[in-house]
Parts: C-alpha cells; sequence; structure tokens
C-alpha cells in the first residue's frame, strides 16, 4: 500500500480541496492497484503550502530565490514494513492559477506525480530523462484520472 502523510500547511487548500487526506487515499489506492505499484509499501509526506514557503523551500536547498510549483525531497528510509520515500511540498497559487485553463484536480494530480516520480528516482536533467519522467507522468496521471 502507497501512503501520503498530509500536512495542511496552509488553509487557503481547503477552499479548493475540502478533505485532502480522503482525496490522497483515493489517488493513492488507485495507483496501488496499477501493475508497476501493486504490493509497494511505500509512505511519504505531502505538504500543501504557499508561494511564500515554496520561496522560502526553494532558496533554502536549491539556492534559487524563486516561489515554485513542487519541490521534491528525496529520503528513502526503510521503516518496519515499508520504505519512507520523502517529502513533497506543492504551492497553492502556482495550481490554483493553472487551474483557470484547467481543473484544480487535475493540476494538483500532476504536480504531486511529478514529487512523487522523483522521490523514485527520476530526474529530468537531460532529455532522455525528461522524456521517460514525462511518459511515466501522462500514463499515472490517465490512468488515475480515467483518460484515454
Amino acid at each position: 500500500m502507497i501512503k501520503a502523510n498530509i500536512v495542511l500547511d496552509k488553509n487557503i487548500w481547503k477552499k479548493k480541496l475540502k478533505k485532502p487526506e480522503i482525496y490522497f487515499k483515493k489517488k493513492l489506492n488507485k495507483l496501488s492497484k496499477l501493475s508497476n505499484f501493486k504490493n509497494k509499501s511505500q509512505e511519504f509526506t505531502v505538504m500543501l503550502t504557499n508561494n511564500k514557503k515554496m520561496k522560502h523551500l526553494n532558496s533554502k536547498f536549491r539556492n534559487k530565490n524563486i516561489s515554485t510549483d513542487v519541490l521534491s525531497f528525496p529520503l528513502k528510509i526503510k521503516l518496519k514494513n515499508k520504505i519512507y520515500l520523502g517529502d513533497i511540498a506543492i504551492s497553492f497559487e502556482i495550481i490554483n492559477e493553472r487551474a483557470k485553463s484547467s481543473k484544480f484536480d487535475y493540476e494538483l494530480d500532476k504536480m504531486w506525480i511529478h514529487g512523487y516520480l522523483h522521490l523514485l528516482g527520476y530526474n529530468h536533467k537531460k532529455n532522455k530523462d525528461y522524456y521517460l519522467m514525462m511518459k511515466k507522468e501522462n500514463l499515472i496521471f490517465k490512468k488515475l484520472n480515467k483518460i484515454n
């Protein structure tokens, strides 16, 4: 089973996501049924925050003094019967802005899936890695949102 611990850092998220814990639990239950993710015993944390906090985190950990949509902090430690993968932080304002031409849930899914893949070791430093990660993101997104 894949589990996400949800940290609601900013209440503004409640305007769009009434029960974040339930939202992620449903998505991760679906993910756990996909062939590549079956029998995975993983846990990670998602912090739902804002641009100000994202700018602070990006500056502190990446030396970039700007806000960003998603940050991943891979850890990968073994805890009893599962692996703790690390942490993901997501900015409300950026997701909300993108949702003006899409759906809030879709934009959120794109970001946490992207962050989750970083926790699993994917990156996009080289073009071939970018395309591989993008392909994986799109596949997961389509499966979770029933898009063919």
